[in-house]
């Protein structure tokens, strides 16, 4: 069973449906014996960094997300959800995040012809043979939403890159711990594989 934490964030459905596609046995719950129980974890997000550790704190999931990874559940964030796995956010200054992984959630600095939020399409460059990019063709495009990146401390655990307005980290990888910037829950064929790789873990 795949455990989707639900924290009131807003693209649970559609992570919900694609992981329904690929025939898996998946629930939408914030119980934490569930969430403890499941073969794998996913943590999406949409919304803003603050008011989302605002609610993982209501509803008592920080605890449950550290002891998941702390377990070796593989685990994957989803755009906020890659977001609040690390330390701080521009978003939301003096707003600890879960602190999991080592970086900053910088703000996508102004570009003349660049509309911030990013969102649309964009190719990835893939660096340190990510496991969640098997089977999958040099420089695709996924899609994404956000104006907020990630800049990650340790450089080794960075599995694909992207290029908007400055050089975006766009998914990383670290043991049991999986997180994507963009949202392969809307990134069509690519990112249905990308899910799938996630769950042949």
């Amino acid at each position: 069973m795949i455990a989707i934490i639900d924290y009131d964030a807003g693209n649970i459905k559609s992570v919900e449906k694609a992981m329904i596609r690929l025939g898996q046995d998946v629930c939408i719950t914030r119980d934490k014996e569930r969430i403890l129980t499941a073969d794998k974890v996913i943590l999406p997000g949409v919304g803003a960094f603050g008011d989302a550790m605002g609610k993982i704190h209501q509803y008592g999931l920080e605890s449950v997300i550290h002891e998941v990874v702390e377990r070796g559940t593989p685990f994957l964030g989803i755009c906020l959800g890659l977001q609040l796995l690390f330390e701080r956010s521009d978003e939301t200054p003096g707003v600890e995040g879960l602190g999991i992984l080592k970086g900053e959630i910088l703000r996508i600095p102004d570009h003349p012809g660049l509309k911030i939020p990013h969102m649309g399409w964009n190719s990835l460059d893939f660096q340190n043979d990510g496991r969640l990019f098997k089977n999958l063709p040099e420089h695709p495009y996924v899609y994404f939403v956000h104006s907020y990146y990630l800049k990650a401390a340790e450089e080794d655990i960075v599995t694909a890159t992207t290029e908007y307005s400055t050089h975006i980290h766009a998914s990383v990888e670290k043991g049991n711990v999986f997180a994507c910037q963009f949202h392969p829950e809307k990134s069509s064929d690519i990112g249905l594989q990308i899910l799938k790789n996630f769950v042949e873990l």
